[in-house]
């Protein structure tokens, strides 16, 4: 069963494309922020569920990208 409340929160997210983003339909992804939770989608297909992570998660792989 589909829980509503989840479908609805995600329609209401800000989502932030990446400043490296050309516009030209390259492979981008869109971020959105909310209180205890980071979530991703593919900027072309937003009709697919995004990627969920918790701020931990999210914190630990913006600190290994800033490594590689």
């Amino acid at each position: 069963m589909k829980d509503r409340r989840n479908a609805i929160d995600i329609q209401e997210l800000a989502w932030f494309k990446s400043s490296h983003s050309s516009g030209e339909g390259g492979q981008c992804v869109e971020v959105a922020a909310r209180a205890g939770s980071v979530h991703v989608r593919d900027s072309k297909d937003t009709t697919r569920p995004p990627l969920s992570f918790g701020d931990d998660q999210w914190s630990s792989f913006v600190a290994y990208a800033r490594e590689a």
